[in-house]
């Protein structure tokens, strides 16, 4: 049985219950996991959900605002120390500044470079990869930037845009463009594919025809629920973002057969609220709705 993981389903603004966006498909026919955005302690609830850093072999960023990226650092980090040298290369996909950013913080001379230069050349930090099984001299975690080379590379960082189709060994991931926050940053929404499945990451949007084309019959759309729309209306807030409603009148023409509301906000997440807003959601979309929970595991 293959399962999604919702490691982060919430907004830029922390709450006790969730905080940032970040998402894992787990398949029960190969051994490799893909992660989809890295936001907030992503490491972290990946630990907790029983998923592990070196195990992930591509990760995909809807767009870069904190709440969807500012774990990269520490998972790349932690994917690279907790490694033994025989890991699968990670390969890296979202909009630009993807490469860049993966340069800047972890390339020769990137913001964390002092760490895994210590790491490398301490004798201690040494004897510890050893004991874990790894081989000297320990390789610092290269990046592939001549796309024509055929060499083992740590990770392969990729930009891409709406159109682009990555392949994977059992799968592939189509995209588009969502409607966020252009031209500050460009949005991608994704739909995962496979034999039998398809899941559809919309990142942060505003219900767009795009998004509704590339989820065409999916099983599932994860989908972005800033609020209920009323309050989106009154507080000026609809322009780049998707209410409870929006994500079920995007999911109901779309022909979704379930609807997985996340990247919930704070307002919406109140009691009351929530309830009136998937009420209407209902009203809106035929299909089975899931508000998302951080840590939930979704069979599939």
């Amino acid at each position: 049985m293959s399962e999604l993981y919702i490691l982060g389903g919430g907004t830029p603004t922390p709450t006790p219950e969730r905080f940032g966006s970040s998402y894992v498909i787990k398949l029960d026919n190969h051994n490799s996991q893909i992660m989809f955005d890295c936001g907030p302690a992503a490491t972290d609830k990946l630990v907790k959900a029983g998923l592990w850093p070196t195990n992930i072999d591509y990760l995909f960023f809807t767009h870069h605002h904190f709440d969807h990226d500012v774990d990269y650092p520490c998972f790349l980090l932690c994917r690279w120390d907790q490694s033994i040298g025989i890991e699968n290369t990670l390969n890296v996909y979202g909009p630009q500044p993807t490469t860049k950013l993966t340069e800047d913080l972890i390339g020769e001379n990137g913001a964390f470079a002092h760490d895994w230069k210590a790491r490398i050349n301490a004798p201690t930090s040494q004897q510890v990869y050893k004991n874990r099984g790894g081989i000297l001299p320990r390789k610092p975690p290269t990046i592939k930037t001549n796309i024509s080379s055929e060499d083992n590379h740590w990770i392969n960082p990729k930009d891409i845009i709406g159109g682009d189709v990555v392949s994977g060994p059992t799968w592939k991931v189509s995209t588009t463009n969502a409607e966020h926050v252009q031209p500050y940053l460009d949005s991608i929404a994704y739909r995962f594919s496979t034999n039998n499945t398809s899941i559809v990451f919309t990142g942060d949007t505003q219900p767009c025809d795009s998004v509704i084309n590339l989820s065409q019959n999916a099983d599932i759309m994860v989908c972005m629920c800033w609020d209920d729309q009323e309050s989106m209306n009154k507080d000026k807030e609809s322009s780049g973002q998707c209410s409870a409603e929006g994500a079920a009148e995007m999911a109901e023409k779309a022909g979704v057969k379930k609807l997985i509301l996340s990247h919930m906000g704070k307002h919406i997440s109140t009691h009351g609220v929530l309830e009136k807003a998937l009420g209407n959601a209902a009203k809106k979309y035929s299909g089975e709705i899931v508000f998302a929970e951080e840590l939930m595991k979704i069979s599939f």
